[in-house]
C-alpha cells in the first residue's frame, strides 16, 4: 500500500504524495475519524524537518491551535483569537495614526519584527505600513496576519524557540506557522456579529470555505471573508472645551475583504503541483484629536476632528513542485507577495493653503503611498539515511533560498505637503520619497536523528548574505531525552539575527498633534547624521532554553520550558530629540511645522541600534481530559507565560548622548505584562458545548509623560505608573442543531474589566484617560457576540 506521508523540505510543508489516491485517502479518513484526543499529538511541520515529529514529542516547545479553538474565542480575526489562546503572545491595544489598522502579534515580550510568520511553511511578506506612534511597537513593520482569511486556517503552529538557523531573519522570539485547509469536499460558513458593552464597536464577520477533490488526484480549497468593524471611543473630557469631543482612544473603523485558495494536484504519483494564494483589501478610518478653531481663517469655525484614512491591498501567491526521486524528497517553489497602501486625510484643512491661496481641500486622498514586495525562491532536498550506529534514520536536509525585497515610499499630493500640511498629519514631499531594494541569498543544512533509542538530537546551520547588511552565520542545537513515558528533558542552544528592514533604513514622516509634532528622519540622511545617527547594523541574538515534559497519569500532559534571549544592537526608534534641536532637524529634513506648537513637544527621531537586552522567562502548559460518562467530557487546559526583559547596555549616538530615554527603556522592559495565565475548559455533552476561560494579565508598568507643570513635555523626566493585574472571563454556550447547523452565544471579558485610568495630570489634553501603549487587558471593556456555523 502506498505510504501516507507528511514531511518537510526546507520551509515547505509537503502533504503526502499518495494522500489523494484511494489507499492514502482511506488512511487519511481513518485518522480523521479517530479524533485524536489532543491537537499536540498530530504531526507538526514547524521547527523540525523530521517527517514523524509531533508537538508532544518535539525537541522544542510547540503550541498547536486548531480551527475549532479559534472559532471558540468568538473572534473573527486570527490575531485576536490567538491572543486569547497563547499566553506568550501579546498585541498593542491601539496605535494612533496610519498603523492603527495593522494587526500584529508579539511573542515573549519582544517586538512584532522579532517573530517570523509563515503560511504553509513559507515566509510571509510584511506590511508596508510602519508603526510611527510611540509605544512598544513603534518602528515595526510586521506581518499583518488578519489579511489572511480566518476561514482558510486549518490550524496554527506556534514555535516558542529561536529558529533563525532554520528559517532566517526575524525568527528570534519564535515562529507562527499558519497551516491552510486542504479539504476535498464540503462547504463551511461562519457568521459572527457582536459589539461592546458600551454600545459601540459593532463588528460583523462572515466567511465561507469550499473544498473539492481534483479527480481523486488532489484538492482545491477556496475561501472568502468579509469584516466590518465600527469605531469605539473611551476618551475623557477635553480640557480645552470642557466636553467629550475626542474619539481617539479605541478601535478604528474598517472594512476588509479577503479571498484565497490552497491546492495540490499530483501530476504523477511522484510529482505534485501545489499552490496557495491570498488577496486582501482594507479601507479604514482612524480618528485623531479634536482641533478647536483657534487659528483664523478656518473652514471649521466650530472645530473639527481629522481622520486618517487607509486604502490597502495585500497579496501573495506561491507555486511549487515537490515529490520523491530515488528516495530523496525534493521541493522547488516560488513565492511573490506584497502590500501597498495609500494614506489619506479627511475632515481636515491645511492652514498654509488657506493663508497663501485662500482655500484648502477638506480631504486629501494621498498624503503618502507605501508599497513593498518580496519575491522568494526556495529549493530543498531531504533524505533519511540508515546508519547502523544510530537508533533511528539520520534525516538529512539541505537547501537554498533567494529573496528580493523592495520598498517604496511615495510623495503625497501637493496640498498634503505644502507648508504646514493638513492638521494631524504632514504629507510626504518629493524630497523625502525613496525607493530601495536588496538581494538576500541563503543556504542551510539540517540533521536530526536518535543517538540512542530515547535520545533525539537536531542540528541546523544557515548562512545568509544581504547586499545591504552583509553576511551572517547562525546555528542551532536541540536535544531531548525521554527517560520513560512519564518524563522527558529537552533543551536548545542557538544564535540568530534580524537584518534591518528596508522601512527602518529609509522611513521618513511627520505626525502633528494639537500641541506638538513627532518626526522621523531617515537614518542615513544629512539631518539625522547631524543629530548623531549611525548606519544600522543587524540585531544579533543568543538563545538558551531548557525544560521538561511530564505525563504523570493518563490524560494529563504538562510541559515546562525556561528560556533566555540575549539581543545585541537591538533596533528601535532612538535618538529622541526635542525643542529647538528637533525643530532645526525637521526643517533641514524638508518638513514644515504649523504655527502655535509647544517647542518642547516637537520631537525628531531616527532608527538606531539602541541597546543590548536580555529576556528571561518560562512557558508552562497543562491539559487534562475528564470523562463524565453519559454527561460527556471536559477538556481542561492551562497555559502560562512569565517574562522579564532587562537592558544590559544603552548605546550612544555620535555626539555621546544615550539613544533612548527612560520612557523608551520602559517600552522594552515593562509595557508588556510580567506574566499571563489562561485557564479553563470545554464541557461537551450531547449537542451542547460550554466553554469557560479565565485570563489573568500580570502587572505592566508605564513611564508617563508630564503634560502640566514645570516638567510638561519633558524628554528626560517621567512618572512610573503601575497597571495592576487584571482578570478577564470568557464564556460561550453552543448548540449543534443538526449535523449542518451550529449556533453559539458568548461574551469576552464578561466582567467588563479595563486597565487602570492614569492620573489627570498625565492625560494628554485631559482626554487620554488610559495609557494605550500598555499591552495588557485594554480599555474597550466587555464584548458580546452571536455566532452561526454551517457545514455541508
Amino acid at each position: 500500500m502506498p505510504r501516507l506521508r507528511h514531511y518537510v523540505l526546507g520551509t515547505t510543508i509537503l502533504l503526502g504524495v499518495n494522500q489523494f489516491y484511494p489507499e492514502g485517502r482511506a488512511l487519511a479518513q481513518a485518522a480523521h475519524a479517530a479524533d485524536l484526543p489532543a491537537a499536540d499529538e498530530q504531526v507538526i511541520v514547524t521547527g523540525t524537518r523530521d517527517p514523524h515529529q509531533t508537538a508532544r514529542s518535539s525537541v522544542s516547545p510547540i503550541q498547536v491551535v486548531t480551527a475549532k479553538q479559534l472559532a471558540a474565542t468568538g473572534q473573527s480575526d486570527i490575531r485576536d483569537a490567538l491572543i486569547q489562546l497563547a499566553p506568550s503572545m501579546t498585541r498593542s491595544d491601539m496605535n494612533i495614526g496610519n498603523s492603527n489598522m495593522t494587526d500584529a502579534i508579539s511573542l515573549r515580550g519582544l517586538t512584532p519584527n522579532q517573530t517570523l510568520i509563515l503560511v504553509n511553511g513559507k515566509r510571509r511578506h510584511t506590511t508596508a505600513v510602519l508603526s510611527t506612534f510611540q509605544g512598544p511597537q513603534q518602528g515595526t513593520s510586521p506581518v499583518d496576519i488578519d489579511l489572511i482569511p480566518v476561514s482558510a486556517v486549518d490550524h496554527v503552529e506556534i514555535l516558542q524557540d529561536g529558529a533563525a538557523a532554520q528559517y532566517g531573519s526575524d525568527a528570534i522570539a519564535g515562529v507562527v506557522n499558519i497551516i491552510l485547509k486542504h479539504d476535498t469536499r464540503g462547504i463551511q460558513a461562519q457568521a459572527i456579529n457582536g459589539g461592546y458593552y458600551a454600545g459601540d464597536g459593532f463588528t460583523s464577520g462572515e466567511s465561507i470555505n469550499w473544498g473539492t477533490s481534483l479527480a481523486d488526484r488532489g484538492f482545491f480549497d477556496l475561501n472568502a471573508e468579509f469584516k466590518y468593524m465600527d469605531h469605539t471611543a473611551r476618551d475623557g473630557v477635553d480640557n480645552r472645551t470642557g466636553v467629550k469631543d475626542n474619539f481617539v482612544l479605541g478601535n478604528p473603523r474598517q472594512m476588509r475583504e479577503t479571498i484565497g485558495y490552497n491546492m495540490g494536484y499530483h501530476i504523477t504519483p511522484g510529482i505534485e503541483l501545489y499552490s496557495f494564494s491570498t488577496f486582501g483589501h482594507r479601507d479604514g478610518e482612524s480618528m485623531q484629536y479634536y482641533r478647536p478653531s483657534t487659528v483664523m481663517p478656518s473652514m471649521y469655525p466650530y472645530g473639527f476632528s481629522p481622520q486618517i484614512t487607509l486604502g490597502e491591498n495585500d497579496y501573495s501567491v506561491t507555486v511549487g513542485f515537490r515529490g520523491t526521486k530515488f528516495d530523496w524528497d525534493w521541493d522547488v517553489s516560488m513565492t511573490y507577495g506584497g502590500d501597498s497602501a495609500t494614506i489619506g486625510m479627511l475632515n481636515t484643512e491645511n492652514p498654509s493653503l488657506i493663508a497663501d491661496f485662500g482655500s484648502s481641500p477638506a480631504r486629501f486622498n494621498k498624503m503618502m503611498t507605501l508599497s513593498n514586495t518580496q519575491w522568494t525562491t526556495d529549493a530543498g532536498l531531504r533524505h533519511a539515511f540508515h546508519v547502523p550506529l544510530l537508533a533511528a534514520p539520520l534525516n538529512f536536509a539541505i537547501g537554498a533560498q533567494y529573496r528580493y525585497d523592495s520598498y517604496h515610499i511615495g510623495a503625497g499630493e501637493f496640498g498634503a505637503w505644502y507648508g504646514a500640511g493638513p492638521a494631524a498629519d504632514h504629507g510626504l514631499s518629493p524630497q523625502n520619497a525613496s525607493d530601495s531594494n536588496r538581494d538576500v541569498t541563503a543556504g542551510y543544512i539540517d540533521l536530526s536523528t536518535q543517538l540512542l533509542p530515547k535520545w533525539q538530537i537536531d542540528l541546523a546551520g544557515r548562512f545568509e548574505h544581504y547586499t545591504d547588511a552583509g553576511d551572517t552565520k547562525t546555528g542551532k542545537v536541540s536535544s531531548r531525552y525521554d527517560f520513560n513515558k512519564y518524563f522527558s528533558l529537552r533543551g536548545t542552544i542557538s544564535n540568530g539575527f534580524r537584518a534591518p528592514t528596508l522601512a527602518e533604513e529609509n522611513w521618513s514622516s511627520l505626525a502633528v498633534s494639537p500641541t506638538g509634532a513627532s518626526g522621523f528622519l531617515p537614518v542615513n540622511s544629512v539631518a539625522a547624521r547631524q543629530l548623531g545617527a549611525r548606519p544600522l547594523k543587524p540585531e544579533r541574538s543568543t538563545s538558551f532554553s531548557a525544560g521538561f515534559v511530564l505525563n504523570p497519569i493518563r490524560n494529563l500532559h504538562i510541559t515546562f520550558d525556561a528560556y533566555q534571549i540575549t539581543l545585541k544592537d537591538r533596533i528601535m526608534v532612538g535618538g529622541v530629540y526635542n525643542g529647538q534641536t528637533a525643530i532645526d532637524a525637521l526643517n533641514a529634513g524638508g518638513f514644515g511645522l504649523p504655527p502655535g506648537l509647544v517647542a518642547s513637544a516637537v520631537k525628531a527621531q531616527y532608527f538606531s541600534n539602541v541597546a543590548n537586552t536580555r529576556t528571561r522567562g518560562m512557558d508552562i502548559t497543562a491539559s487534562y481530559r475528564t470523562d463524565l460518562g453519559r454527561y460527556g467530557a471536559v477538556d481542561w487546559d492551562l497555559a502560562a507565560n512569565f517574562n522579564q526583559t532587562d537592558i544590559l547596555k544603552i548605546n550612544k549616538d555620535g555626539t555621546g548622548k544615550d539613544l533612548i530615554n527612560a520612557q523608551t527603556q520602559g517600552y522594552i522592559t515593562s509595557y508588556t505584562p510580567r506574566n499571563k495565565l489562561i485557564f479553563g475548559g470545554n464541557w461537551h455533552v450531547g449537542k451542547w458545548d460550554f466553554t469557560a476561560h479565565e485570563i489573568r494579565y500580570g502587572r505592566a508598568t508605564s513611564q508617563l509623560e508630564y503634560y502640566v507643570g514645570p516638567l510638561a513635555y519633558s524628554n528626560t523626566q517621567f512618572m512610573r505608573y503601575v497597571d495592576s493585574p487584571r482578570f478577564q472571563t470568557n464564556l460561550m454556550i453552543a448548540y449543534q442543531i443538526n449535523p449542518q447547523w451550529r449556533v453559539a452565544l458568548g461574551a469576552n471579558n464578561v466582567g467588563n474589566e479595563k486597565q487602570r485610568k492614569i492620573p489627570k495630570d498625565f492625560r494628554y489634553i485631559g482626554t487620554a484617560m488610559y495609557d494605550y501603549d500598555i499591552q495588557q487587558i485594554g480599555f474597550n471593556g466587555g464584548y458580546y457576540y452571536f455566532q452561526v456555523n454551517l457545514k455541508l
